[in-house]
């Protein structure tokens, strides 16, 4: 099974997809079967080749906690409009307490366990494994987000705003793993995190326009995303091997990034 999380973005607008395969496109994650010799290809129509891979190095953040981070590190600084990705894996007492964010957003989605967030005006929240946060910091925020008894695992993205949109009030958009969209065809399971995939458009609202999946391939199935001439892709791959564009890209470590150059129209998968 291949899982992955896949990203488009345009200078100043953003796309992300997460994906788990059995297979995930444009922001990936993705995560491939071992049991299997199939493996899904990446593949674009007009197709997209790869700029670089990047590991995703483990760092301490916060209290006592450790975060994998590939944008927003040593070997990416930034990939605009994404200021940041942590794969973050945290269990008590450990976490992260009182910090500001501002002029931007921050989307969370949970992997495992639970996490809690509570901001300076009293707002709190706790999200499960299936479940999404995606703050609006706009003028500014300040909150701690603290995992549950059992630990909590997800992935945080932080997506820039345009400068119209730096100064709006802090907002929350909060769905349980129930209210986020699934589509299923031919072997591909598809969570509409933003965006739209295979006719089925996401229930959360973004102010950078978006594209986020997570997406499950089966051996032997195919996807092919539509993807904005001139939007940048990243795919966060989790577990698995993948042939991304027309090159034959097959790693066995987990937790690498995959940047595409921006140049083809559509994303197409396959297992090879």
């Amino acid at each position: 099974m291949l899982r992955f999380f896949a990203v488009f973005l345009i200078t100043a607008f953003i796309s992300w997809m997460l994906f788990r395969v059995k297979f995930s496109p444009t922001l990936f994650l993705s995560h491939f079967s071992t049991s299997s010799r199939t493996v899904p290809a990446i593949i674009m129509a007009s197709p997209r080749t790869v700029n670089k891979t990047i590991y995703s190095v483990e760092q301490p953040e916060g209290k006592g906690a450790r975060v994998r981070r590939s944008i927003g590190g040593r070997q990416l600084a930034t990939l605009d409009p994404f200021l940041l990705l942590d794969h973050f894996k945290v269990k008590p007492p450990a976490g992260f307490p009182d910090h500001p964010h501002r002029g931007f957003e921050t989307v969370t989605y949970m992997l495992d366990g639970s996490f809690t967030h509570e901001d300076f005006k009293r707002h709190k929240g706790t999200i499960h494994a299936g479940d999404l946060q995606w703050m609006t910091a706009g003028r500014g925020v300040l909150h701690c987000e603290m995992p549950g008894p059992e630990g909590g695992e997800g992935l945080q993205l932080w997506v820039n705003l345009a400068k119209k949109n730096k100064m709006v009030d802090a907002a929350y958009q909060e769905l349980l793993k129930k209210d986020i969209p699934v589509v299923k065809k031919d072997g591909v399971t598809a969570v509409v995190i933003a965006g739209e995939c295979l006719g089925v458009h996401a229930a959360v609202r973004t102010l950078t326009p978006t594209l986020y999946l997570d997406i499950t391939l089966d051996p032997g199935s195919h996807l092919t995303q539509p993807v904005p001439t001139g939007w940048n892709v990243f795919g966060y791959v989790w577990s698995g091997k993948a042939m991304f564009g027309t090159e034959t890209f097959c790693n066995n470590r987990m937790q690498f990034t995959v940047v595409m150059w921006p140049e083809a129209i559509l994303a197409s998968f396959n297992p090879i």
